[in-house]
């Protein structure tokens, strides 16, 4: 099954634009090989509203979002993982605001743990912090946290109810594949995360790069049954004697960016790590992007 990418993403950096009747979108100008065209802050509410994903430390964006809320009170920060094109404006966003940030906890800190992607963010710390079903109650608009790793240990979407949107930060993006990259990023985790989102009933996706989705269940199952086309293909190469990820992914990523061939590797590793753990793959030694895989019989 394809995944139905959607690309068109109508924006202005720095203007806020309406996505649902409670929801509005200001983009960042941080375009790049894993933001698309940039990080989508969201504003939920009207009057006193909370702020998703602050994005990058850019005192423009910031600036933007200011401009975006003016005559409105900012009374919640949201922040649904700790990668550093999501998260750092929140420091300068609540100084300027005083409002109380939430997220699920401080960046994961794993040893051996590789920068991907843009990195992590060891400074944000929440004032209040999130598990999964906790409610984030405002001024006319309720968030439910749904708890999402995979990507990231500490990833959490945020279900508005009155629009039956949930804000998928990077668990499920409009525009690409989402990198899982151990040993924080877990493809079993992952996994385990798409089939939670199959079972709500929301009627719109509104991920932080690319635009909204409006097709939920089909566009997540096409997202998990690319995962799993992606591991047969990996036993594939292993059944024919591709045995390094280096190799497999020259083989399994034709045509993409080769910018993005080292978080490829990432995610093959991860399916990999994921076989092993199944019993359907070996491998010689500890399992990273330098090892041995054999396919076991």
């Amino acid at each position: 099954m394809a995944i139905p990418f959607v690309r068109e993403l109508a924006f202005t950096y720095g203007e806020a634009a309406p996505v649902t009747p409670q929801i509005r979108r200001v983009v960042a100008n941080n375009p790049g090989p894993f933001t698309y065209f940039g990080t989508g802050s969201y504003i939920i509410g009207h009057g006193k509203v909370a702020i998703v994903d602050p994005g990058p430390d850019d005192p423009a964006h910031i600036d933007a979002l200011l401009n975006a809320v003016r005559n409105e009170t900012v009374t919640h920060i949201l922040v649904t993982h700790t990668h550093r094109d999501h998260s750092p404006g929140t420091k300068a966003l609540k100084a300027a605001t005083g409002a109380t940030t939430y997220g699920y906890g401080p960046h994961p800190v794993r040893e051996g743990s590789p920068q991907v992607e843009e990195g992590g963010d060891h400074d944000f710390k929440p004032d209040v912090v999130l598990r999964d079903g906790d409610v984030v109650n405002g001024e006319g608009w309720t968030a439910d946290t749904v708890y999402t790793p995979g990507h990231l240990s500490n990833h959490v979407c945020f279900g508005v109810r009155e629009d039956k949107a949930l804000l998928s930060g990077d668990h499920v993006m409009g525009w690409s594949t989402t990198v899982i990259s151990p040993p924080d990023g877990d493809m079993k985790s992952y996994m385990a995360s798409l089939d939670k989102l199959l079972a709500r009933d929301d009627r719109l996706l509104i991920p932080t790069h690319g635009a909204e989705i409006k097709d939920p269940k089909s566009f997540v199952q096409a997202y998990a049954e690319h995962r799993r086309d992606r591991e047969r293909q990996i036993l594939k190469c292993l059944a024919e004697g591709v045995e390094h990820i280096s190799e497999m992914v020259k083989l399994l990523y034709v045509g993409v960016d080769p910018r993005l061939y080292g978080a490829a590797g990432r995610s093959v590793l991860a399916h990999l790590i994921h076989l092993v753990e199944l019993g359907q793959v070996g491998v010689d030694g500890p399992p990273d992007t330098d090892a041995r895989f054999k396919l076991k019989r």
